[in-house]
């Protein structure tokens, strides 16, 4: 699904992502792990388009992407969420799912003053979808509730939910642990697994909590000082002892 080929992404002097090269197969829940400063964000941000490569190449089913913006990787199925929440805080829950699909007819004049049935029927289409990934989330409670109301974890479920509206090829998640409390970290994790096993989701996820990595992802990649350091399953990754000295000597902010 993805493949990084010989990625470089320099600061200054500071290589923070160092010849990179890995993939993620569709299909998979693909965990990055590392020291804090170890290269884990800049590698997504260069992945995601926030930033260009300075050497290598990025593929996405085979077709180079290096280099392309976020809404033109969008378009081609490939999403990303951040450790925090980028939600209409002022809209609903509902109201921020129906926002996510492009290209809608009501946003074009020209269908709002000629052809108001077809923007009535697409919206409509998309609530019923947003409906639909409500109910699977279980947020259905939260339907008509102002996304900014929400607690971090229900945030980070509702941004899952917005990868939903436009089933996306493969999906980068930033720490969706980050600051949520064990019960809605249990639900996230759990419409993880649900996604990739009923609609075959593929997932790269970024992520400090080792419960969550251990629970759903394999395999495991690790990164240090903005390097591949090693890869495998999870039992393998944390008997490692290069892992075990990256995390408690070498890694550094």
């Amino acid at each position: 699904m993805l493949s990084i080929k010989n990625v470089q992404k320099f600061f200054g002097g500071l290589k923070a992502v160092n010849d990179i090269s890995l993939n993620v197969n569709k299909g998979s829940i693909t965990g990055l792990i590392g020291p804090n400063g170890a290269g884990k964000t800049t590698l997504f941000n260069t992945i995601a388009g926030i930033y260009a490569p300075d050497n290598g190449k990025i593929y996405l089913e085979g077709d180079e992407i290096s280099g392309l913006k976020p809404h033109e990787l969008f378009s081609r199925g490939l999403l990303r969420t951040f450790q925090i929440a980028h939600e209409f805080s002022s809209l609903t829950v509902l109201e921020n799912l129906m926002m996510v699909p492009s290209n809608q007819f009501g946003e074009k004049l020209a269908y709002v003053l000629f052809n108001n049935s077809q923007v009535k029927k697409q919206e409509e289409e998309i609530r019923s979808k947003a409906i639909k990934v409500i109910e699977f989330l279980n947020l259905k409670k939260l339907t008509q509730e102002l996304a900014g109301n929400l607690s971090g974890g229900q945030k980070k479920l509702l941004e899952l939910g917005r990868t939903m509206m436009v089933e996306p090829k493969i999906v980068l998640l930033d720490e969706v642990g980050a600051g949520v409390n064990r019960t809605l970290l249990n639900e996230i994790s759990d419409a993880i697994i649900r996604l990739n096993k009923e609609k075959n989701y593929t997932f790269f996820l970024i992520e400090h909590d080792m419960d969550l990595i251990e629970k759903v992802c394999d395999p495991v990649i690790v990164m240090a000082e903005g390097s591949l350091l090693f890869e495998g399953q999870f039992n393998e990754v944390k008997k490692n002892e290069e892992v075990i000295e990256a995390y408690l000597g070498r890694g550094k902010n």
